[in-house]
């Protein structure tokens, strides 16, 4: 019984010691933070030494006009209201000068209006450094096209003689319905 006791006060002695030890280390980290945050210039917070900047917002204003090249061809007999179509600007769009979307800058968008002889298309989005900002655009509408004849497609050629397409490379011209900010370059 005696040696029981022995080691039961052994294991709590070395317990205590290791809480005692591990309240140590921790009250000396906190006391180094402590020290660190006071050696700091006290007018500036530390939190705030190394905040981000945001980024400055330039607005394009409505009324811009936007040119894309379109990246597909679109018909009136394959196409449906809501389809999306990829496109990618044809010229920069400047404010004030600075360019604030790129030539080339990759633009989603959306047929809006499908009927025999009439194909209306709009821009939905612009990606600029890696995001997708929305648009508002007016909507423009595709040439009047007859379909081409061939074995495969002479049936469907009888039944739909018109045929509305956009061919992939047209270049279009659209005008910002509504203002859209973007981040200027930094």
């Amino acid at each position: 019984m005696f040696h029981s006791h022995v080691h039961r006060n052994l294991w709590l002695a070395l317990a205590a010691a290791a809480v005692l030890t591990l309240a140590g280390c921790s009250n000396t980290a906190t006391n180094e933070r402590a020290k660190t945050a006071k050696k700091a210039d006290p007018a500036k917070p530390a939190a705030a030494t190394k905040a981000p900047q945001p980024a400055a917002m330039v607005t394009v204003p409505k009324g811009t006009e936007i040119s894309a090249t379109v990246g597909q061809t679109l018909a009136t007999d394959k196409n449906k209201v809501g389809d999306t179509f990829a496109a990618s600007l044809t010229t920069p769009i400047q404010v004030e000068g600075k360019t604030v979307i790129p030539k080339g800058a990759k633009v989603t968008g959306r047929i809006v209006k499908v009927k025999k002889h009439e194909l209306k298309v709009t821009l939905a989005s612009v990606v600029v450094h890696g995001k997708s900002y929305d648009l508002e655009t007016n909507s423009v509408a595709g040439s009047k096209s007859q379909a081409k004849s061939n074995a495969k497609d002479a049936d469907k050629a009888k039944a739909n003689k018109d045929v509305t397409l956009l061919n992939a490379k047209s270049q279009l011209t659209f005008k910002l319905a509504k203002a859209v900010s973007i981040p200027a370059k930094g």
